[in-house]
């Protein structure tokens, strides 16, 4: 069964149409990457799925949780749309650390907020805390910064930023972790390290989707791949299929730009 549906969804900015009828799936653990030139939609389209902007049309499912629904008259509750926005985590191209804050506090700062809304913290606050912390350390770990955990930002490069922000939004445990163009921001030697660690991830069962232009990366670790052009979904399908047979002219000639 699948744990992201997007069905029919349109976006437009004023008389600019980005989003045009966009449909697809993804199962648990498979890992989507969304391929396209610059301004064919893939941003606008994730911001969407994760609730940063609001589809005009459509409707956006996770897990069974609807996170969008324009045919519906039944309006979600605060509560329902903080759920749902925490069913998805949102790695962007910057990296949006704090700079006062070292790499332990970036990370357990939205565990420990995320704690506060719970009725027992105020009586559990010292456990609970002290397991936030555990929890943040084990994340850390896992993108290989365990060394760095009392560095601030300004003492990080880019690659190790972004992999503190990786731990930061893995740690939130979300359903789905979206990546927006992860690895625009660094040079080739700092892209792999964080593409290394992307790949880590999916042999834990990570469900992720990655808008990316490693065509390279997106062949080896995906298992589904939608080339986006002038707001539609122009091909899908497996990564052979899309990235080295594929059928569309417009998937060729973009390819072809890249080779």
């Amino acid at each position: 069964m699948a744990i992201l549906e997007v069905t029919n969804l349109k976006k437009s900015f004023g008389k600019t149409d980005v989003l045009k009828n966009i449909s697809f799936e993804l199962e648990k653990g498979q890992v989507l990457s969304i391929i396209g030139s610059s301004g064919s939609g893939k941003t606008t389209l994730l911001r969407c799925i994760n609730s940063l902007e609001t589809a005009d049309s459509g409707k956006i499912v996770v897990d069974d949780g609807v996170i969008f629904d324009s045919s519906s008259t039944t309006k979600l509750t605060k509560e329902q749309k903080r759920i749902n926005q925490l069913n998805v985590g949102l790695v962007f191209q910057q990296f949006h650390l704090f700079p006062q804050h070292n790499v332990l506090r970036n990370v357990t700062l939205a565990m420990e907020l995320q704690a506060k809304e719970k009725p027992d913290f105020k009586r559990n606050k010292k456990k609970i805390l002290a397991d936030i912390e555990e929890t943040a350390k084990e994340f850390i770990a896992k993108v290989n910064l365990s060394d760095k955990i009392n560095n601030y930002p300004c003492e990080l490069s880019g690659g190790q930023q972004q992999r503190v922000a990786i731990a930061r939004a893995l740690a939130l445990n979300p359903k789905i972790l979206f990546f927006d163009e992860p690895t625009s921001a660094l040079d080739p030697e700092l892209t792999q390290e964080v593409l290394n660690v992307i790949k880590s991830l999916k042999n834990t069962g990570c469900t992720m989707v990655i808008v990316t232009h490693e065509m390279d990366f997106a062949r080896h670790v995906s298992d589904k791949v939608i080339f986006m052009a002038d707001g539609v979904i122009e091909e899908q399908g497996t990564p052979e299929e899309v990235l080295v047979n594929p059928k569309s002219e417009r998937t060729k000639a973009f390819l072809n730009k890249l080779s």
